[in-house]
């Protein structure tokens, strides 16, 4: 009786456990819901209003948009009676958000498609915006915003950032609504996660089964949960934000990420090492090199074809090699415990990268490594 007792209170403290080792989150902040997602728009445009810094003559393209825009208010002009140096050719781009209606706002961005050196102080032409499926969604239009500038003079450039990329806030209108990929059983939901993982996707099934009353929820796969209702809810929008209100407590996974330009490195879900013991030594060679000159005796008293002036190198070989830095870690023990041990004996953040993809060659890394 008492072992069964005993046996009851384990198993209650089992769920407790094993939340103390991941903090719980809101389902909204790891999955969304299937049909739910932004959509790219893009346009073709130009901006005007430069100031000789646009398009040369060269850029066809953008003389023959100047041209077809002035026949567009009744000016007709040859593409060869144009000057472009004033005008930039631009692709704009902006996201659509989900459930964005007619009306709303949106920023875009501009950047130059022809050899203009800066859009600093233009302005873009109205611009329509169109999705992959080839309908109008936006139009755009309004100053440029650049964060940068180039200043050219007598073959001198001082140049800031990027000037011929730059942004339009709140730029673009909406003229139709986003679309929507909710259609199928009314009764079922979908939700996708962001990052796929199989112990996850059960976790968010056994939350959503454990929350919801009455909802039937099945990983069907790493990244996807379906979700099904009795019947179809009576507020598709009150379905959804119970079911991203459901707390889960998502998978770590054991990864370490090696920046090599940068020299970070970043190690999560606790990443632990087997036994190993690592000697890390620091071999310099430096070989210096000086150019002396013979000069014969007497050759300027008796001069002879066979006499002549020699440079001769003298090198000067140095060969340091200090102590070798040893470290014993035992198994279990994690990342950051390494990288403090080995910043303890001065070792750099190049070596510490270096000595961890050898302890990821030896198989004593409890986890994926992946180099940037």
């Amino acid at each position: 009786m008492r072992g069964t007792y005993f046996l009851g209170i384990l198993l209650a403290l089992l769920p407790l456990a094993a939340g103390a080792d991941g903090a719980s989150v809101r389902l909204k902040d790891i999955a969304r819901i299937q049909g739910v997602r932004d959509n790219a728009l893009a346009g073709y445009g130009i901006v005007i209003g430069l100031s000789g810094s646009g398009d040369s003559a060269k850029n066809r393209v953008t003389v023959q948009s100047v041209a077809n825009t002035l026949s567009h208010y009744g000016i007709n002009v040859g593409p060869g009676d144009l000057s472009a140096r004033n005008v930039a050719a631009v692709m704009v781009t902006a996201t659509l958000p989900a459930f964005a209606e007619s009306g709303q706002k949106l920023d875009v961005e501009v950047s130059s498609l022809g050899d203009a050196r800066s859009l600093t102080g233009g302005m873009l032409l109205l611009t329509p915006l169109e999705g992959p499926d080839g309908k109008l969604y936006a139009l755009a239009q309004g100053p440029v915003s650049v964060g940068g500038y180039v200043v050219e003079s007598f073959g001198s450039l001082a140049q800031k950032n990027h000037p011929t990329v730059g942004r339009v806030p709140n730029g673009a209108t909406i003229e139709r609504a986003a679309p929507l990929g909710l259609g199928g059983d009314p009764g079922t939901l979908d939700v996708v996660l962001y990052q796929p993982d199989f112990t996850t996707a059960e976790r968010v099934a056994e939350s959503l089964n454990r929350s919801i009353p009455g909802v039937s929820a099945v990983a069907q796969d790493a990244g996807k949960i379906a979700v099904r209702f009795p019947g179809p809810p009576a507020s598709l929008v009150r379905a959804i934000a119970q079911i991203e209100s459901v707390s889960v407590v998502p998978d770590q996974v054991a990864r370490v990420v090696v920046n090599e330009r940068t020299g970070s490195v970043v190690a999560g879900g606790d990443v632990r090492i087997g036994a190993v013991s690592i000697t890390q030594g620091d071999l310099r060679i430096e070989v210096q090199t000086d150019f002396l000159v013979s000069q014969p005796e007497g050759a300027y008293v008796r001069p002879s074809r066979n006499i002549t002036t020699a440079v001769v190198p003298q090198s000067t070989i140095k060969v340091d090699e200090p102590p070798a830095h040893s470290v014993s870690m035992p198994s279990g023990t994690s990342v950051t415990e390494l990288v403090a041990a080995l910043r303890a004996i001065h070792i750099n953040t190049q070596g510490v990268i270096g000595i961890l993809q050898s302890i990821k060659a030896a198989g004593a890394l409890r986890g994926e490594l992946v180099i940037q």
